[in-house]
């Protein structure tokens, strides 16, 4: 019993980061605004949040740090393609590039620090029932802010008008453009707070998961945060499912080999898995077309130029 929780409560963890990217990458694509940077904006995410932490003693100033470097890298990406008019595709590599590289070169001087662990927060009564106690109510706070982050979205996407209109957005920019809405300013602010979700989800890596900074720490997890918004047919709930799913399969897979059992499977194989298996899925959702179809924005990657 002491092990499922064990594992349940790693595979929580593991698959936090994950959630809050996805859902930030969601809301940009419900505009319309395709950005593959999420890679580059979580390593600035993290090494912001690493180097603030680090020199005031507070993860919570860590953690805006990562917010604010991911929301300035989305708004350099947002200026390039929403009043440029560049390629989101290119654009969002290059994006990821720069991101990955410029990280590296600030966080030099951070590679022989650690950090403090950061504690959990315990919900009294809760945290003690057996095997889901532990890895529900005694978790990071971050881990709680991805669950309010998720309700909040999908009530913010289905229940409000504010959400209709940026869904509308993402559907058809022009009709919404002739019936007076600014276009332009909402994907500003939705690639702007995907943005900063993903220095969020980098801060979390850096400041509470490891907590030290080591050169490629995000480990291609933001590229599987944007191919998850795929697997999970835009949907909040699926990027729930599909995040947890990645994160068992990692955790799984880091449990093998620390188990000391006798296989003859090779440890870069077993460290392929998680990737594998997304890749996998997507394969298999991808080919039921009339579903990726309903739900995908239509104007998604497209740009947009107001006329008038």
């Amino acid at each position: 019993m002491d092990i499922l929780s064990s594992i349940l409560f790693a595979t929580i963890v593991a698959g936090t980061p994950l959630i809050i990217v996805a859902l930030g990458q969601l809301i940009a694509e419900k505009a319309g605004v395709l950005n593959l940077g999420a890679e580059g904006m979580m390593a600035m995410g993290a090494i912001a949040g690493f180097a603030v932490t680090l020199h005031s003693g507070n993860p919570w100033l860590g953690v805006i740090a990562g917010m604010l470097a991911g929301a300035a890298m989305s708004f350099l990406f947002a200026v390039v393609v929403l009043t440029l008019m560049g390629n989101q595709v290119a654009t969002g590599l290059a994006l990821s590039i720069l991101g990955v590289g410029l990280s590296a070169f600030i966080g030099k001087p951070y590679e022989s620090d650690i950090l403090p662990t950061v504690g959990p927060v315990r919900i009294p009564l809760l945290a003690d029932i057996p095997i889901i106690g532990e890895p529900l109510f005694a978790q990071q706070a971050l881990v709680y802010f991805s669950w309010a982050l998720f309700g909040a979205l999908a009530w913010f996407l289905y229940r409000s008008r504010q959400g209709l209109i940026l869904r509308s957005i993402g559907e058809s920019p022009s009709s919404a453009h002739s019936i007076g809405y600014p276009v332009i300013r909402i994907r500003y602010m939705a690639t702007i707070f995907g943005g900063a979700m993903a220095g969020i989800g980098g801060a979390f890596l850096s400041v509470f998961y490891t907590p030290l900074w080591v050169e490629g720490m995000v480990s291609g997890r933001g590229w599987i945060a944007i191919a998850l918004v795929v697997f999970a047919t835009w949907r909040p709930f699926r990027v729930l499912v599909g995040a947890y799913l990645f994160g068992g399969v990692m955790v799984a897979q880091l449990f093998v080999q620390g188990s000391g059992l006798d296989i003859n499977i090779p440890a870069q194989f077993l460290s392929a898995l998680p990737y594998l298996a997304t890749i996998i899925v997507l394969v298999i959702i991808s080919r039921d077309r009339d579903t990726v179809r309903l739900n995908a924005p239509v104007s998604l990657g497209q740009p947009f130029r107001p006329e008038g």
